[in-house]
C-alpha cells in the first residue's frame, strides 16, 4: 500500500451505493410528484440540485447527515412574501403528504428525513436570477444562487484536472465530517474549485495541495485553527517518510487525517 493507493481506494467508498442511488431517484420521483399535485401554479418548478447533482454527496455510512437539496420556486406574480411564509407553506407540504416522517426547520431549509435519505426543501423565488433565504445571519432576506453555474465549475476544474477532484472533494468533505463540521460542505468545494493544483497528477499529489494551500481565516475558532494545522502536520511528516522511503508510515501519517471507512 501507498498513500495514493489509500486515498484512491477510499475515495472509491464515498460514492453512493446502487442501492443508495435507486432509492433516492424513487423518492425523488415520489417528492415531485406530490409537490405539483400539493402546490399546482402556486409553484412554477422544483428541481434537485447541491452536491447529489455534483457527485460529490457523501453514503450515509460516512456521513449520517448526508441530505439531498431541493429547490422549490414559488409563483410570486401576486406579490413577493417573506422567506418564512414559503417556509411554512413547504412545512404545510410536507406535514400532509409525509405524516410518518420526521420534520423540522433547520433555516433556511424544511429537512424531510426519510428511513434512507434526508431532504432539505429550500424555497426559493425566480428575480432575475434563483434567490433563497439567507442565513440566519445575514441582514438581507434573500440571496442570490446558481445551481447550474456552481454544478458547471466543478465539472470544469474536474474535467482540467484529470478528473482528480470530485474525488479530492468527497476525501476532504470525509475529514470535515469526522471534525464535526468545522466547515460547511460547501464552502469546501468551493474552495478547491478556486484552489490551483499546478503540477498534480495523482490524487495524492491534490490531497498534499490542497492542505498546502487551505489556510484559516483570522476569525476563525482557534479550536478548528488546530484541527487544521493538525492535518497540515500529518501531511509534513507523510512527506518527511516518503522522501526517507518509508511508504508505510507515510500511509499511517495520511490515516490519521482520513482513516479507512
Amino acid at each position: 500500500m501507498s498513500v495514493n493507493s489509500h486515498l484512491t481506494n477510499l475515495a472509491s467508498t464515498l460514492i453512493l451505493s446502487e442501492e443508495e442511488k435507486s432509492s433516492i431517484t424513487t423518492s425523488i420521483n415520489t417528492l415531485s410528484l406530490r409537490l405539483t399535485l400539493y402546490f399546482s401554479t402556486t409553484v412554477t418548478s422544483h428541481f434537485q440540485f447541491g452536491s447529489s447533482t455534483r457527485g460529490t454527496i457523501l453514503p450515509r455510512k460516512a456521513d449520517s447527515h448526508s441530505d439531498i437539496d431541493y429547490m422549490v420556486v414559488f409563483n410570486t406574480s401576486d406579490g413577493q412574501r417573506k422567506p418564512q411564509t414559503y417556509l411554512d407553506r413547504l412545512r404545510r407540504f410536507v406535514e400532509a403528504r409525509y405524516s410518518t416522517s420526521e420534520i423540522c426547520q433547520s433555516h433556511p431549509t424544511i429537512v424531510l428525513s426519510l428511513n434512507h435519505i434526508n431532504f432539505e426543501l429550500v424555497p426559493a423565488i425566480y428575480n432575475y436570477g434563483y434567490q433563497i433565504p439567507s442565513p440566519a445571519s445575514y441582514w438581507l432576506e434573500w440571496t442570490s444562487t446558481d445551481p447550474s453555474g456552481n454544478n458547471k465549475l466543478l465539472q470544469d476544474k474536474n474535467k482540467d484536472n484529470s478528473y482528480q477532484i470530485k474525488s479530492l472533494v468527497r476525501l476532504i468533505k470525509y475529514w470535515n465530517v469526522r471534525k464535526g463540521y468545522p466547515f460547511t460542505a460547501f464552502s469546501l468545494e468551493q474552495h478547491i474549485v478556486n484552489q490551483s493544483f499546478w503540477g498534480c497528477s495523482t490524487l495524492k499529489d491534490y490531497f498534499y495541495e490542497f492542505w498546502s494551500g487551505f489556510n484559516c481565516t483570522y476569525a476563525t475558532a482557534q479550536y478548528i485553527k488546530n484541527m487544521v494545522e493538525n492535518a497540515k502536520n500529518h501531511v509534513r511528516k507523510a512527506k518527511e517518510y516518503e522522501y526517507t522511503n518509508m511508504p508505510v508510515n507515510a500511509e499511517l501519517e495520511i490515516k490519521k487525517i482520513v482513516p479507512s471507512l
